[in-house]
């Protein structure tokens, strides 16, 4: 990677073309241009410019242009569209003066631009998968409810059942004057239902040969195959975090602040990072302090959390159960250590007992 360039280049990437701007060590304007959208324009553009510093912000080509230009020597820092108010908030915002502002931003001081990291081609490729399954769950979601809805609105019910059952067990109960609209609906759902399980078998593989890791991940109650290998995927690199505690406020699970002088009020979570893997980890910590979750320390700490009452006990509750979840996770994956559910129990014992021995 290339350190203190004496260039830095704002690329803003369009659909169909790109602006580039370069400016030297001195803030001085050297380049103007515009550029297709394009690995070929792109390779031959770069190919003929000494190592620079390239400064984009994140968006849907921003993963292949950074990855094409760092392999062509560039130092690559790819800017998270959230904090640059530079941008967005700019009165005169154009593509020239959004890749002008990046190329300053990036001669001045990267960390204004709080780059973000993209994975590798083989995990996003292997992410996808999850992606895919969740779309097609979220599909047949949408399908069972429009039927539901349609027979209500009729004056009839469709019985409780799980969605993997749906098309089957309902049939019978649709009125003979909807069949003719919901007959097509009921083949479908069932289709996907197939797919769904299908990507299911493709993610245990996944899981079993791809990544070994997420078999210590897994050991903890509410993390299935899925959870794991989505947490393992989007991180990617357990060396990316220093602290396993990181990764709580990089998956948005920590509270936004708005703190000055007196005044700091409570507010939600800033829900930044990746939303897919945030909603696993909700999921999870919905098993783990739903009734039918065993006993373990973060169900214990979960529980306490939620009896302190208020109109929000219950969801500070799942959120810190999921917080805390996504650090454990991290540490084990990090660490090696096998999960052992009382943990913390055993070490506030062994506390105690030494404390006792001491007086």
């Amino acid at each position: 990677m290339v350190k203190n360039s004496m260039l830095s280049i704002g690329l803003d990437l369009g659909d169909k073309f790109s602006h580039l701007v370069l400016v030297d060590q001195e803030g001085e304007l050297i380049e103007e241009s515009r550029l297709p959208t394009t690995k070929d324009a792109f390779q031959r553009k770069f190919s003929s410019v000494e190592p620079c510093r390239v400064a984009m912000e994140v968006g849907a080509h921003s993963r292949w242009a950074s990855h094409l230009l760092k392999e062509l020597g560039h130092d690559v820092l790819v800017a998270n569209a959230r904090k640059l108010r530079a941008i967005y908030s700019n009165p005169r915002k154009g593509d020239r003066a959004d890749a002008e502002t990046l190329a300053r931003l990036a001669r001045l001081d990267p960390d204004l631009l709080s780059p973000i990291h993209h994975r590798s081609p083989k995990a996003q490729a292997d992410l996808s998968i999850l992606r895919s399954r969740d779309a097609v769950v979220r599909s047949r979601s949408l399908l069972i409810n429009h039927a539901r809805s349609i027979v209500k609105s009729c004056g009839a019910r469709l019985p409780s059942c799980s969605a993997d059952s749906f098309a089957h067990k309902v049939a019978a109960d649709i009125p003979e004057t909807l069949r003719p609209a919901l007959a097509p609906i009921l083949d479908t759902i069932a289709c996907l239902t197939q797919k769904i399980r299908g990507y299911d078998r493709t993610i245990e593989t996944l899981c079993s040969e791809g990544y070994p890791e997420t078999k210590r991940l897994r050991l903890i109650s509410g993390v299935g195959p899925l959870t794991a290998l989505a947490f393992v995927l989007t991180l990617e690199d357990a060396g990316r975090f220093r602290k396993s505690r990181e990764v709580g406020p990089a998956l948005g699970l920590v509270p936004r602040t708005d703190q000055s002088g007196d005044r700091d009020p409570q507010l939600r979570i800033t829900k930044t990072g990746d939303s897919h893997l945030r909603r696993l980890l909700m999921g999870s910590a919905h098993c783990i302090l739903g009734p039918f979750g065993p006993d373990c320390d973060l169900r214990r700490w979960g529980l306490r959390l939620a009896e302190r009452g208020g109109k929000n006990a219950k969801k500070r509750a799942v959120v810190g159960v999921a917080r805390k979840l996504a650090i454990l996770l991290h540490h084990l994956w990090k660490t090696g250590e096998i999960y052992d559910p009382f943990h913390q129990s055993e070490t506030n014992v062994r506390g105690h007992l030494a404390a006792g021995k001491a007086a």
